[in-house]
């Protein structure tokens, strides 16, 4: 049985911190140790960030994304072409396309891909609001910008098909983004490349 060498208080925040994307334990303790060596300078400034974050951060009601707003700052820019509707998996996948400065329509955020495997069903995600979205009149196209996986190709083909009869054109993004490949670690000139040569589905 091995010791405790920590007190409670730490072993909850490597607890934490190694439930993080590409955390493990070892690399949870290694932050921690880091975070609380540094507690006036990073410690105590990340936990009122995380607690005022926590507090003000929502989900914007019409497309998906995080900010401190509802509707969110992009769907309430008025330079925004209304008429364009980019659709993405998550949340990382737009703020991908925001730095690459690729896309200057609106977004709708799916909250994942269809998947019988994982027992995903349409009714799981954010594309029931989409069609609703898509049919309001406004909306000329839909890109869907889903990763390039088995899962985002069938999402991809099911919203095509719910879009069918709405007089929308669909398209999706150009082979700039490679078969397995995600949004979030692209670069953004191949973010970029792929928006302008996107086509028709």
């Amino acid at each position: 049985m091995a010791r405790r060498t920590t007190g409670l208080e730490i072993d909850r925040l490597i607890q934490l911190l190694a439930k993080l994307p590409g955390l493990g334990p070892r690399s949870a303790r290694r932050a921690a140790l880091f975070l609380i060596k540094n507690r006036e300078r990073l410690l105590a400034p990340l936990a009122s960030a995380m607690a005022e974050a926590c507090d003000k951060v929502t989900s914007c009601s019409a497309c998906g994304n995080v900010d401190t707003v509802d509707p969110c700052t992009l769907c309430a820019d008025p330079r925004r072409d209304r008429t364009i509707l980019c659709v993405v998996e998550e949340v990382g996948d737009l703020w991908a396309l925001e730095r690459a400065a690729a896309w200057s329509g609106l977004y709708h955020v799916l909250g994942g891909t269809l998947s019988a495997i994982e027992g995903v069903r349409p009714e799981d995600l954010a594309i029931g609001s989409l069609i609703a979205r898509a049919g309001q009149g406004e909306v000329k196209e839909v890109v869907l910008a889903l990763n390039a996986t088995v899962e985002g190709q069938t999402t991809a083909h099911y919203i095509t098909e719910q879009l069918k009869g709405l007089g929308i054109a669909a398209s999706r993004l150009a082979h700039g983004v490679p078969v397995g490949g995600e949004l979030d670690y692209l670069d953004e000139g191949t973010l970029t490349q792929a928006m302008r040569a996107r086509r028709p589905l």
